[in-house]
C-alpha cells in the first residue's frame, strides 16, 4: 500500500568540518541555504546541529535561535526544524535538558542512553519528557541496538515516556572513520519494535542508500546527510546534502510510495508549527 515517507536531512552533525567535505554547512547562512535546497529536493525535516566560534559542537540556545531564524528566512515556515541534544562526551543530561527548555524548538532528538545514563537520572528525565509533551515539542528517541529498544520499552511501560505517538530513530552502526552500515542490521531490529511506533533510520557510509531502501520496504522513514555519510555511491562523494536527499526521494518513488511534504509530515508525526 502506498504511504508517505519522511525524509530528514542531517547536513553536518557534531564532528565533521570543511576538510571532510567543502560543501559541509556550518554557518547559519550555509545551513539556511542547505535547508532550502533540501526542502525543494524532498526533505520535510532538518536535523540541526550548531557550532561555536571554534567550530565545536554546541547546544547554546542563542546559536540555535540564530540558525533557526536563518533557516526560516531561506526555507520558509513549512520545513520542520529538529534540534539535537547530542552530548558528544561533552554535555551532561541537565545541560541537554536546559538547552531544549531555553530554545523551545518544535522538535528535538533525544538519545535515551545519554539522558538516562543511570537510574538516578530517571526522575529528572521523566519530568522533562512530560514537559515536552505539555509544550507540544515533538521528540524523536534515538536507539542504537536491541538493548536500547528493550530499555525504551520498559520506560514506556513504567510511564517514563508519555503514552502518545512515539517516533524512534534507529542508528545502524557507530561513528568511526571507516564505518559502513549494513541493511541486515535493520532486519534484526525491526521485530523488536512496538508495532505502534513510527520509526526512521540513519546509516553510515556509502551503504546509506541501501539502508534507506530497506527502511522504506520495511515500513520506516529516512534520515540522510553529511552527518553520517558523504558518498552518494561507493567511491563517489556526493556534491551536496541535497544530492543525497534527491537520491533518497527517487528511491522512495521507485518503491511505489510518496515523499512526504512538510505539511503531511507534520500531520503524520503530530508536530505543531512554531
Amino acid at each position: 500500500m502506498t504511504r508517505p515517507v519522511l525524509i530528514t536531512v542531517a547536513p553536518n552533525g557534531a564532528r565533521k568540518l570543511k576538510q571532510d567535505h567543502p560543501a559541509l554547512p556550518i554557518s547559519a547562512q550555509e545551513l539556511g541555504a542547505t535547508a532550502a535546497s533540501s526542502l525543494h529536493a524532498g526533505a520535510a525535516m532538518l536535523h540541526l546541529h550548531v557550532r561555536d566560534k571554534a567550530l565545536q559542537h554546541s547546544l547554546d540556545p542563542e546559536l540555535y535561535r540564530a540558525a533557526i531564524a536563518e533557516v526560516r528566512r531561506q526555507a520558509g515556515a513549512e520545513l520542520i526544524i529538529q534540534i539535537t541534544t547530542e552530548a558528544v562526551g561533552k554535555f551532561q543530561p541537565e545541560e541537554q535538558i536546559e538547552s531544549v527548555k531555553r530554545t523551545r524548538p518544535e522538535a528535538v532528538s533525544l538519545a535515551i542512553r545519554e539522558l538516562i545514563r543511570k537510574p538516578i537520572y530517571e526522575s529528572a528525565a521523566a519530568k522533562f519528557f512530560q514537559w515536552l509533551y505539555r509544550e507540544r515539542i515533538a521528540p524523536q528517541w534515538i536507539l542504537y541496538d536491541q538493548n536500547d529498544i528493550e530499555q525504551f520499552k520498559s520506560f514506556c511501560v513504567r510511564g517514563l515516556i508519555p503514552d502518545e505517538l512515539v517516533h524512534v530513530l534507529l542508528v545502524l552502526g557507530r561513528y568511526h572513520q571507516s564505518q559502513q552500515s549494513d541493511p541486515a542490521e535493520l532486519e534484526k531490529l525491526i521485530p523488536h519494535l512496538d508495532p505502534n511506533w513510527l520509526w526512521s533510520v540513519c546509516a553510515f557510509g556509502s551503504a546509506e542508500g541501501r539502508c534507506m531502501e530497506s527502511a522504506v520496504a520495511l515500513g520506516g522513514h529516512c534520515r540522510v546527510g553529511f552527518e553520517n555519510n558523504l558518498e552518494v555511491s561507493a567511491g563517489r562523494l556526493a556534491d551536496s546534502n541535497t544530492e543525497l536527499v534527491e537520491v533518497t526521494a527517487q528511491a522512495i518513488i521507485a518503491s511505489g510510495h510518496t515523499v512526504a511534504d512538510a505539511g503531511t509530515a507534520r500531520e503524520l508525526f503530530q508536530i505543531s508549527r512554531r
